[in-house]
């Protein structure tokens, strides 16, 4: 794996209607913003050949949303991914990334951001950018990494879909 993008699922409703969170589907704002990251990232060179996706519907939701952005990439969907732990996430990049450049991975807080604050300390970020990813990772926020021969993982893009013309929020 050459590069590794990390996208929070956009904006989700608060209460699905059979009242379970694994069913909690994106709002509107949620579809656009995701929409606008895919676009984003396809503008930035950042095409992905395989996503994996947290099985939960906002997630599979967001995926489809972006996915128009990125028409040759193969998904896979697993259940492992929803409200997984950073240690998760490593497990299912190692279990289907084999041979892969590009990997996203779409899921969820807290262990995306938790995944994506321990790869920016590896790598030694500019401490604006740090700071940045730090404090917040609200819904829509995507991330990509660089990862060099052997070389710590670098930060190479953190956007926040608030500052590309999306609303952005929670």
């Amino acid at each position: 794996m050459d590069r590794l993008i990390l996208m929070r699922h956009g904006q989700a409703e608060r209460q699905a209607a059979t009242g379970g969170d694994f069913e909690r589907g994106l709002t509107p704002r949620g579809r656009d913003d995701s929409t606008l990251m895919g676009r984003l990232l396809a503008a930035k060179g950042a095409a992905p050949e395989l996503v994996l996706v947290s099985s939960a519907r906002r997630t599979r939701e967001t995926f489809a949303a972006v996915s128009a952005a990125f028409p040759k990439a193969r998904v896979a969907f697993r259940r492992d991914l929803y409200h997984a732990e950073p240690e998760d996430v490593m497990t299912a990049l190692e279990d289907e990334g084999e041979g892969a450049g590009t990997v996203m991975v779409i899921g969820h807080n807290p262990g995306l951001h938790e995944l994506a604050l321990g790869l920016a300390i590896q790598g030694g970020p500019e401490p604006l950018a740090f700071n940045k990813i730090r404090n917040r990772f609200p819904t829509a926020t995507t991330v990509v990494f660089a990862f060099g021969a052997g070389g710590p993982p670098v930060l190479e893009h953190l956007f926040y879909v608030a500052e590309h013309g999306g609303n952005g929020g929670e």
